[in-house]
C-alpha cells in the first residue's frame, strides 16, 4: 500500500471517469481508491458498484457516489470473518462520509438531489461529476487519517 495519496489527483481521476463516460459515479470512486492507493485486489472489484448509479440502478434512490464511498471504505477497513468487531469502525466511518454529504448537501436522495435536471443533461453531469470528486476525495480523506498514509 502507498505511503502517501494525492487528494487533487484523486478527485481528479474519478472526476474524469465519471466526465468521460468511462464510469459511473459509485464505480468511478471504488476504481480510483483501489489504483490510487494501490490495492492489490482484481479489478472485479469495479462490478460489485455498477449497479448503484443513478441512485441504485436508476431508480433514483441513494447517492451512487456515497455507496460508492462506503464501498471503497469497506476495502480497507469491512470485515471477512463471521461476528467480527471490525465492523463497528466500518460503520462509524461510513456515518462519517454519509453526514459529511448531508451536511453539505442535505439529502442522500439522488432524485431530490437531480430535481428538475433532465438525466444527462450539462447540469445533471456536472453536479454529478462534481459529487464523484468530492465523494472520492473524502472517502480518501478518511482512509487517510485512519491509516496514517500522508496527503500531499
Amino acid at each position: 500500500m502507498v505511503k502517501q495519496v494525492n487528494i487533487n489527483k484523486i478527485r481528479t481521476t474519478a472526476e474524469n471517469y465519471y466526465r468521460n463516460l468511462d464510469f459511473y459515479c459509485s464505480e468511478a470512486i471504488v476504481k480510483t481508491i483501489k489504483d490510487e492507493f494501490e490495492l492489490q485486489l482484481p479489478d472485479d472489484i469495479i462490478k460489485m458498484a455498477s449497479g448503484f448509479p443513478i441512485g441504485i440502478g436508476g431508480s433514483g434512490c441513494t447517492c451512487g457516489a456515497v455507496v460508492g464511498g462506503v464501498m471503497a471504505l469497506g476495502l480497507f477497513f469491512g470485515r471477512t470473518d463471521p461476528k467480527d468487531p471490525k465492523v463497528t469502525k466500518s460503520m462509524n466511518l461510513a456515518s462519517e462520509l454519509h453526514n459529511i454529504f448531508m451536511e453539505r448537501h442535505k439529502c442522500l436522495c439522488c432524485r431530490t438531489l437531480t430535481k428538475d435536471m433532465t438525466l444527462g443533461s450539462p447540469a445533471h453531469m456536472n453536479q454529478c461529476i462534481s459529487f464523484t470528486g468530492e465523494v472520492a476525495e473524502e472517502t480518501a480523506r478518511i482512509i487517510a487519517r485512519e491509516l496514517n498514509i500522508e496527503i500531499v
